[in-house]
Formats: structure tokens, C-alpha cells, sequence
């Protein structure tokens, strides 16, 4: 059985510092939420108050229709899965996805059945006898989900659960966890950094920053169409330019550094009036085009197979520099030509995908371009 989560006005404090000032959202029955952030966002925080682990200072948690912020961590029939897995060195695998069934009142009979269940879900019955030192990384975690998933927990709490794994390790376990969560039907809290992590299992994801919920959407929508600046250039790789937006006759016209200017249908109705923007655009929103388009130098290339990655310099371009980018490069992604990759220095054009094109006021604080869809408004945040 799994149930949903509500959280309402989830404040949490330590001393002076508050590190969630005012949080809420909501999980369905049987969802994959992920909580994805920066380091120091609050998620893991906000994870261990859902636990248990971690006091609140204001709020209410409900597990179903249940408030469950004075039940005790033991007793609100959660799983676990940490970061460094926390499985026993001392016990084998049988007896490490046994454990959490001890203190539960089932025949012995009854206790084996679902233990091998559980590892055969996992594929690691045939690892049964083994000490967890004998296992890989990979092994150890599969061990570690059978051990939260075998005690039929309502809800599964997954912090970092794949960051101390190698990255084709990481890339196979993210597949382990979403088939698995399918095939359970549990419902899923999932913290992480990783914005591809996050993309790739979740049914939707929760961006925070500084303690505070920036957008809720699915994969998709929070990519294609971010809320605000923070969660364009958290989530993916993309391109920050200033530009300046003007309505002549009617129409919204984008104009960016050295005239160069190109019309957009699709910006909010109380947003058509003359103002500065900051354009975002992925390096996949950007095709290098023969007769129009933005004039470009290209610096640099990174053949990556089945893509090509240029970065690209540019007059018409003025480039906002951030914390994860520092220089006034464009990049863009083409499919790999059979013939040759495009030398340094050729003058190119490029040809932006302006209906894929996410545009922000000069402050960040919002989109304004026409479907933006952002679930956080739902449970009461501002």
C-alpha cells in the first residue's frame, strides 16, 4: 500500500537560520517526485523532515489523510535508501534485506517468502550468501532497495541514492529504480543534483533553491518551458543573452546586439510592451543555416559521435556570464556530418528555433512566453 503526501507550509529552522522558510506542495499515490537542487537548497533537508529525522519548526506533513508530524520515524512505515547505501558489513545479502522484518510479526515461513521476492525483484538472489564487501556498487544499492522495498513501506524516501556510483553504473541504476518503482506502484521522494538524474525517472520534479520551490512540472514542461531564469540555466545546458523587446504594429519583435532581430508570436498578453529581456536558448535551438541568421565565428568543436559541439562567437550576441559560465561563447549542437567537422574560424550563420525560445524578464523572475506550466502554485505558494 502507498499513500500521498501533503505538505503545508513546511517551515524549517536552525536557531536564526531559517533554511525553508515556507513550503508546500503535494505527491500523488504512487508517484516519482524528485526534489532537485543546487547544494545547500534545503532538499535533503525537506527529505529528512518527511522521515522523521529532522524537526519542524512550522507546517503540517500528512501521509494520506494522516498528520504525521509527532509520529514517531519507526512508525510511519517508510523506506530508505541512502547515499552510501547503510547496508550491514557484517551480514549477507539474505540477512541485509531480512532486517527490516525482524521487529514485524510474521512466521518465519512467511519472512523468507518475501525476502526472496524482494531479491529476485532485485536480480540478486544469486548473491544471497555473499558479504556486501564481495559486491559492486551497483550490487550493494540493488541490495539496499530490496531491503527498504521488502518491508512494503508506504512511502520510499531515496536520498543521493546514486551519486557515489560510477557514471555508466549511475546511467544502469536509474533504469533499475524507475522499473522498479513501476512495477511496485510505490510512491517515490527522490532527492538529487543531478539535473539528468532527475529527467530521467521522475514523474515530476520539484527545482528548489534557497529553501524555496521554484517550479513543479514534468520533465518536459520544466525544460521546454522553465518558470524563471534560475530553473533555465539549472536545468540543461543553455545559452543567456540580453535583448530587448518591442511591439511594432502590433507584433513582438526580439531584438538582440548588432540589429539583429527576429519576431515571436508567443509571449504573454500583459507582457507585449517595450522592455529589456534575457533570451535563453539551447544549444540544440540553434542550426547553422547558409543565407540567414545570426553572424558567428566558430572557436571551437567537440565531436561527440552521433553530435557535434560548436562554441561560437558573435557581434550580435551579448552573452550573460553566470556561475557555470564565465566566457561570451554560444554553443550549439549539430548532428554529426559524414564529411568533416566545421574548421575554426569559418563565418557561419546561425538560425534560431525562435518558437522553442524561453524569454525572461530583465529580472529573471519569470517567463513570458505563452505555456509555461508550473504546479507549485497549487499547494499554496506564493
Amino acid at each position: 500500500m502507498s499513500v500521498g503526501i501533503k505538505i503545508n507550509h513546511a517551515v524549517k529552522a536552525y536557531g536564526d537560520n531559517v533554511v525553508i522558510p515556507d513550503l508546500s506542495l503535494e505527491v500523488k499515490d504512487g508517484e516519482f517526485f524528485t526534489l532537485l537542487g543546487p547544494s545547500g537548497c534545503g532538499k535533503t533537508t525537506l527529505l529528512r523532515m518527511i522521515a522523521g529525522f529532522n524537526s519542524i519548526e512550522g507546517g503540517d506533513f500528512y501521509f494520506g489523510d494522516k498528520r504525521i508530524n509527532n509520529i514517531d520515524p519507526a512508525k510511519r512505515n517508510i523506506g530508505m535508501v541512502f547515499q552510501n547505501y547503510a547496508i550491514f558489513p557484517h551480514l549477507t545479502v539474505e540477512k541485509n534485506v531480512q532486517f527490516g522484518l525482524k521487529n514485524r510479526k510474521m512466521s518465519k515461513e512467511e519472512m523468507n517468502a518475501l525476502t526472496e521476492e524482494f531479491m529476485k525483484l532485485m536480480h540478486i538472489e544469486e548473491y544471497k550468501d555473499r558479504m556486501p564487501e564481495r559486491l559492486s556498487g551497483g550490487q550493494q544499492q540493488r541490495v539496499a532497495l530490496a531491503r527498504a522495498l521488502v518491508i512494503k513501506p508506504d512511502v520510499l524516501l531515496m536520498d543521493e541514492p546514486l551519486s557515489n556510483l560510477d557514471a555508466k553504473l549511475r546511467v544502469e541504476m536509474r533504469t533499475v529504480i524507475k522499473q522498479i518503482q513501476r512495477e511496485v506502484g510505490i510512491t517515490n521522494v527522490y532527492v538529487t543534483h543531478d539535473q539528468e538524474e532527475a529527467m530521467s525517472v521522475s514523474d515530476r520534479i520539484a527545482v528548489m533553491n534557497e529553501g524555496e520551490i521554484q517550479h513543479i512540472g514534468k520533465p518536459k514542461d520544466i525544460y521546454q518551458r522553465p518558470a524563471n531564469l534560475f530553473v533555465a540555466s539549472f536545468i540543461g545546458r543553455t545559452n543567456l543573452a540580453n535583448g530587448k523587446l518591442t511591439v511594432k504594429n502590433g507584433k513582438c519583435i526580439i531584438s538582440m546586439a548588432d540589429g539583429y532581430e527576429f519576431e515571436m508570436d508567443n509571449i504573454l498578453e500583459e507582457e507585449q510592451h517595450d522592455q529589456d529581456v534575457i533570451l535563453a536558448i539551447r544549444p540544440e535551438e540553434l542550426v547553422i543555416n547558409d543565407k540567414e541568421g545570426i553572424h558567428a565565428k566558430v572557436d571551437d568543436s567537440v565531436f561527440l559521435g552521433l553530435n557535434t559541439h560548436y562554441y561560437v562567437l558573435s557581434d550580435a550576441v551579448h552573452c550573460i556570464h553566470t556561475e557555470d559560465k564565465d566566457d561570451d561563447r554560444f554553443e550549439l549542437i549539430q548532428e554529426s556530418l559524414i564529411d568533416e567537422i566545421i574548421p575554426n574560424g569559418t563565418d557561419v550563420r546561425l538560425k534560431i528555433k525562435k518558437e522553442k525560445v524561453n524569454v525572461f524578464t530583465a529580472d529573471g523572475s519569470k517567463n513570458i512566453v505563452k505555456g509555461v506550466k508550473n504546479d507549485k502554485y497549487l499547494y499554496g505558494n506564493d
